[in-house]
């Protein structure tokens, strides 16, 4: 993340909680004073507009970098609040206003905490249903529903399940879940995916399986390697943080690295590469290749936003399905092809989206039911 869009996240953050220093509140409101008055408060219309137009104009895209900048980060500030919908010079009536001026019919809700646990005897438990509490005991291992909505399997009881004892949590498209297993590792889920591991770690490694995308903050255990499965490769590791998105329907799996360090090896043909923090591997056919990571942009999902860093709308659009529950549908090949660069917010209606693509773009969508339609304008 460039730093003059890290400091003006902090700066707006901090002044939200009412932590700014003197200098740091005076900052962002001097800004707010200056804002043109226009008189009445700008229709949704407009300001999505404005704000496509700030985005072009200071070229913001996640990984380019930038001299640090008070006046910069002003403006940055400037783009967030409209971004996060909750600056108080749009006042309470945008709402009302935005409802009338939407030219998408059958808006679509965005994705929540929505999964399935399915225990090694079978037994499936609908995970937003639950209570928040004990939901389940296995063989020594308490699994529990958290206040917050996560999962916890905890050791209870002094009979360790069977080694081939596996359980399975699966979130559907506009599902995501945490986790918290019996070492200790987390685990986010990302929409439809699914993540296969023992009741509890016994042996010489902790293994689980992966399909589709997860974030690790893996519980160090220097005499255990902890691997993830996927369909094309194996990653090892001891105690780390990384990221995995390794989805059927993307042309690439990619594995990046926070912190720590992780082997990551081809299932095809066993040859690896030993990852450092801020390197991503991608894997693309039977190739496997290094790169730096786009951090920001790799846990945006994670972080409840879309971050596209010039990206094709079809694959812009394919997080769009997953999240939504939608079916995307493109009225000819070149509209798929269009590049977009921007950050929205994952929890607003799947229009709050498209108008922001319409207006950085040359596409026009409708909705008709649970079909997204995309053409040229």
């Amino acid at each position: 993340m460039a730093m003059e869009k890290k400091s003006a996240k902090i700066l707006l953050e901090k002044y939200t909680a009412g932590l700014c220093t003197d200098e740091e509140r005076a900052i962002v409101e001097r800004w707010y004073v200056t804002l043109p008055d226009r008189g009445e408060t700008p229709d949704y219309e407009a300001i999505l507009r404005v704000k496509g137009e700030i985005w072009n104009s200071l070229g913001i895209y996640p990984g380019n970098s930038y001299p640090f900048n008070w006046l910069k980060i002003i403006s940055i500030a400037a783009v967030l609040i409209i971004c996060l919908g909750t600056a108080v010079y749009f006042s309470a009536d945008l709402k009302k206003k935005t409802t009338q001026t939407r030219i998408v019919k059958n808006d679509i809700a965005p994705g929540g905490n929505r999964a399935t646990l399915i225990l090694a005897n079978g037994r499936k438990i609908i995970l937003d249903t639950q209570h928040n509490g004990r939901i389940a005991q296995q063989q020594g291992v308490t699994i529990t529903k958290t206040a917050g909505g996560q999962l916890a399997f905890t050791i209870s009881g002094a009979v360790s399940p069977h080694p081939d004892t596996y359980n399975s949590i699966v979130t559907p498209r506009g599902g995501q879940y945490q986790i918290s297993l019996p070492d200790g590792t987390r685990v986010w889920l990302n929409a439809s995916s699914s993540l296969k591991f023992p009741a509890t770690f016994s042996g010489i490694e902790r293994r689980v399986e992966l399909n589709g995308e997860a974030y690790f903050e893996v519980a160090k255990n220097q005499h255990m390697p902890f691997k993830v499965v996927t369909a094309q490769q194996e990653v090892e590791v001891m105690g780390t943080h990384f990221n995995i998105n390794s989805y059927s329907n993307e042309p690439t799996t990619r594995t990046a690295l926070f912190e720590g360090s992780v082997r990551v090896a081809l299932n095809s043909s066993g040859f690896f590469e030993i990852l450092k923090p801020g390197q991503q591997s991608v894997i693309h056919g039977e190739k496997l290749e290094l790169s730096d990571a786009d951090t920001e942009e790799t846990l945006a999902w994670k972080n409840g936003l879309f971050i596209f860093n010039d990206e094709a709308l079809e694959s812009i659009m394919r997080k769009v399905s997953r999240w939504y529950n939608v079916e995307v549908v493109y009225q000819n090949e070149a509209v798929r092809r269009e590049v977009f660069g921007g950050s929205v917010s994952r929890f607003g209606n799947v229009s709050e989206i498209l108008r922001m693509l319409e207006i950085t773009g040359n596409v026009h969508f409708e909705i008709e039911a649970h079909r997204i339609i995309a053409t040229e304008k």
